[in-house]
């Protein structure tokens, strides 16, 4: 098993580059005009459990972007996925 200097000399720059690329893009959504959706509401939402320091953050960054309605609607509105629940 790696220590964690192994890790962080492995694996650090491809976790800043991820962070940083995720910071361009809320900069680019904070330029634009236009209303805020679920989706952005859904990253919001995720960001805190990044910063936690609970041993599950990956599980629980996973089920805060699904969707747990047990309703099954009798058509989907388009073909596709959005990556988070419509409503939160």
């Amino acid at each position: 098993m790696p220590s964690k200097q192994e890790l962080l000399d492995l694996q650090f720059i491809d976790a800043r580059h991820m962070l940083i690329n995720l910071a361009a893009f809320l900069d680019r959504i904070d330029r634009h005009p236009g209303e805020d959706d679920y989706r952005l509401a859904a990253l919001k939402t995720a960001l805190p459990i990044l910063a936690s320091e609970r041993p599950d953050r990956a599980k629980a960054v996973l089920e805060s972007f699904s969707d747990h309605t047990t309703d099954l609607p009798q058509t989907a509105p388009f073909q596709g996925a959005t990556g988070a629940p419509p409503s939160l």
